[in-house]
């Protein structure tokens, strides 16, 4: 069956997460996507989940992850004829994605006006740390520093009573990955009306800004800040985690603070709490956030979750449960809305756009390192001599 990008190459020249996993989701729509590493140890991503503090796993699952139903050719950039065969792919190509720091896609000749002049109808995808102008344009830039930090997430996502924490591998990545993705179709559907490629950008440091943009907003609106808070006074005990009996944690989302109080209330059987005047008003649960707090601990303690979930549900209470990430991987809400798949025996995390009557591509496992650069280097026209001559230079690798 023709999926919804069937037909389309992609190439992935990119590294780590951000530019390549905007590949992923155009090849489970099903496009054709070529992975371009270097010999011979290719993307050093492929190592990640190996690193000290990351979940240990048998299987290289980042990899796993955001390499699934790619196709991979080893390519030495740095030598003239790694280029050319670069250029020559690019001729073949609908897209081009990279993330490589602006130095090396200066070193490798391989920017948006010298692809373009390979293939005019090319749309150049690429990812930055910090975006393409200004002092910091050529610094690297990770997830973490780019995205969670920069943005003033990091600031912001804590406790009064805590320090800042480290974001989790691949938080802003993703969401970014999922941002270029959308560049992309924008650039697609642009060379359906004009019949030319264009460049198409985005960075880590803005899509944090974007994550960020409701706070952002509020200071160029010359916002004061709250006064930080801890769980304990918190000065909006609607919106608050707590612990159930048998030490199940949730997290509460009452804004309207109307509505939301009196349902609470009632889930809590406590419904003399509603015209409380301690209680009843926003202002007076800030003033009393900690009293409040304290009297829901208490509460919340006396039953399991299971019977917290059916009050809730009776009242209508806006609620949450704040599961472990290897809960999360059993979470049966989200296998029912597909929001995961298989891969050769092993679940994995589907991208989360959906179309209406567009079936994904039934993943495959991800590549090993030059996997298919033979097979690539044929349908390129190259000669098995020429083949084996750059596979003995180490300019590519056979599988």
């Amino acid at each position: 069956m023709a999926h919804i990008l069937s037909g389309l190459r992609v190439i992935d020249c990119g590294t780590y997460i951000a530019g390549p996993a905007a590949a992923v989701i155009l090849s489970d729509f099903g496009a054709e996507v070529i992975k371009v590493e270097r010999p011979p140890a290719g993307d050093p991503f492929r190592m990640l989940s190996r690193m000290p503090g990351m979940p240990v796993a048998s299987v290289d699952y980042c990899w796993t992850l955001d390499s699934r139903n790619k196709k991979s050719i080893a390519l030495d950039l740095g030598d003239p004829i790694g280029r050319d065969v670069l250029l020559k792919l690019a001729a073949t190509a609908d897209v081009f994605v990279t993330n490589y720091q602006p130095q090396l896609v200066k070193k490798f000749r391989i920017g948006f006006e010298e692809l373009r002049s390979a293939n005019p109808k090319l749309i150049y995808a690429q990812v930055t740390g910090y975006g393409e102008i200004g002092p910091e344009a050529e610094k690297p830039g990770y997830d973490m520093t780019a995205y969670w930090a920069r943005s003033g997430l990091m600031d912001l996502m804590h406790n009064a009573d805590a320090e800042p924490a480290r974001s989790v591998c691949g938080f802003g990545d993703h969401p970014t990955s999922v941002v270029l993705f959308g560049a992309i179709m924008l650039g697609l559907y642009q060379r359906e009306r004009t019949g030319a490629g264009c460049k198409v950008s985005t960075s880590l440091m803005a899509s944090g800004a974007w994550s960020n943009s409701s706070q952002i907003q509020a200071a160029f609106c010359k916002a004061q800040p709250p006064e930080p808070t801890t769980r304990k006074n918190s000065n909006n005990p609607l919106v608050n985690h707590y612990l159930t009996k048998d030490g199940k944690r949730f997290i509460l989302c009452g804004l309207d603070p109307i509505n939301d109080w009196a349902r609470l209330c009632r889930a809590l059987g406590m419904p003399e709490l509603v015209g409380a005047p301690k209680f009843h008003t926003p202002a007076a649960r800030a003033v009393n956030g900690t009293e409040l707090v304290e009297l829901f601990d208490q509460e919340f303690a006396k039953a399991d979750m299971l019977e917290w979930k059916r009050r809730f549900a009776a009242q209508e209470v806006i609620w949450g449960p704040v599961p472990s990430f290897t809960e999360v991987a059993e979470d049966e809400q989200m296998q029912l809305n597909g929001v995961f798949t298989e891969v050769a025996g092993i679940r994995t995390v589907s991208n989360p756009i959906t179309v209406e009557g567009a079936e994904k591509v039934a993943p495959r496992m991800a590549p090993a390192v030059g996997e298919h650069s033979v097979e690539i280097l044929r349908s390129l026209g190259l000669s098995e001599e020429a083949i084996a001559d750059l596979v003995k230079r180490g300019v590519t690798m056979a599988p």
